[in-house]
């Protein structure tokens, strides 16, 4: 029998403590999560692609918009309540983990930090009731060295005329707005590279290969290809030569919601795992009540503790107005490879049944494995965490 995709809600410690409001917002996620998230994960798995449905339900419950201002449609939350719907919606599904997590602290984010005024009314305005939002930075050349850039832009005259190509773009497929980085001066090395906000129809600006991936299939992932895309000027981003600083400060912050996305995965495992352990027999009795079982399932929730503690660390300190880098960076590393050993080892837990498709620790398995990748590699937060504590 298939099992639901859904998982069982657990208890925070004192430690992880939310306070009334934060609690009634998670609670409202896990809920919608469990009803309306769960039945879609299978299907959008194999059919690669999210369900519209859902998309318009995220932006009614204002999941697509947390941190927007009222003034512009947005639900005027803090950067806190963006982790925690990354974190309850990864424990359904972390292909809608992603998606969410790539609009709200990403794209929303640094538009509400950059953007003019003008380019708020235009945008922000939309990404809060209907628009999905991508940023596209990665290129062939330029993975964990994120600034060799080849994508160029040329002005002329009140444009910039875009020329290039952009891999491994999250939500791309379903995205009206993209955040894209390209250079204006090569010589100038990272000051001359320079945001551009790029809407979908813009003539000149095609979406290439939509990649078939190990996990997080119903996440699009895409290439972006610019023939002499024509941008105007009043879409820059900041300002010329300012693209550098916007992509590093988002992407320190993008990494607390990767930490999140990967929290939530080890947290929906783990549950998979217990309720599996209790209804699975051997031997006469539940395997739960063997020791070696539960001291593995023990261990495991230590582990999501621990990581759980370091990305509200790291959220909180980024609301609080802190230095937040090295924890941004703890955060990411250590919940990704929690992420995967959890998954890895509900997927034992369930025997041969974790092995195929009916049941969810297979999915979450696969899913895991990004975690450790994309936002800034293991060892590039590894690199981090050294060069701010040595």
């Amino acid at each position: 029998m298939v099992q639901s995709h859904a998982a069982t809600s657990a208890t925070p410690t004192a430690l992880t403590q939310l306070s009334e409001d934060e609690r009634m917002f998670r609670d409202t996620v896990r809920k919608f999560a469990a009803a309306e998230i769960a039945p879609l994960v299978r299907s959008m798995d194999e059919s690669q692609q999210m369900d519209p449905r859902l998309l318009r339900q995220l932006f009614a419950l204002g999941l697509m918009g947390i941190e927007i201002p009222e003034q512009y449609g947005g639900s005027a939350g803090t950067f806190f309540e963006a982790i925690l719907a990354v974190e309850e919606i990864s424990a359904v599904d972390p292909s809608v983990g992603v998606l969410v997590d790539v609009q709200n602290t990403l794209c929303i984010n640094a538009l509400v930090r950059w953007a003019t005024e003008d380019q708020k009314q235009r945008y922000l305005t939309r990404l809060a009731v209907d628009t999905i939002g991508a940023y596209a930075l990665s290129e062939a050349a330029s993975g964990s060295d994120a600034f060799a850039l080849e994508t160029r832009a040329t002005s002329q005259g009140d444009s910039y005329v875009l020329n290039g190509q952009k891999l491994w773009i999250t939500n791309a497929k379903e995205a009206g707005l993209f955040i894209v980085f390209a250079t204006i001066d090569r010589a100038a090395g990272y000051k001359g590279i320079t945001a551009f906000l790029v809407e979908k129809d813009t003539p000149g600006f095609t979406l290439g290969k939509k990649e078939d991936k190990l996990g997080i299939r119903a996440s699009s992932t895409c290439e972006l290809i610019f023939r002499d895309c024509r941008v105007p000027a009043s879409n820059v981003l900041g300002a010329p030569g300012k693209g550098y600083k916007i992509a590093i400060e988002t992407l320190n912050e993008g990494r607390i919601g990767i930490g999140a996305q990967m929290l939530g995965l080890a947290q929906g495992a783990w549950q998979h795992a217990v309720r599996w352990a209790k209804e699975r027999k051997q031997f006469g009795k539940p395997i739960v009540e063997f020791q070696a079982m539960q001291f593995q399932l023990a261990q495991m929730a230590t582990d999501i503790e621990a990581a759980r503690l370091l990305v509200y660390n790291a959220a909180r300190l980024k609301d609080g107005g802190h230095e937040f880098l090295k924890e941004a960076a703890m955060a990411k590393y250590f919940a990704s490879q929690v992420a995967e050993k959890v998954a890895s080892l509900a997927v034992e837990v369930y025997g041969g049944s974790g092995f195929v498709k009916d049941y969810p620790v297979e999915k979450l398995y696969r899913d895991a494995k990004i975690g450790k990748i994309y936002e800034g590699t293991s060892f590039m937060q590894l690199a981090t965490i050294a060069k701010l504590t040595l």
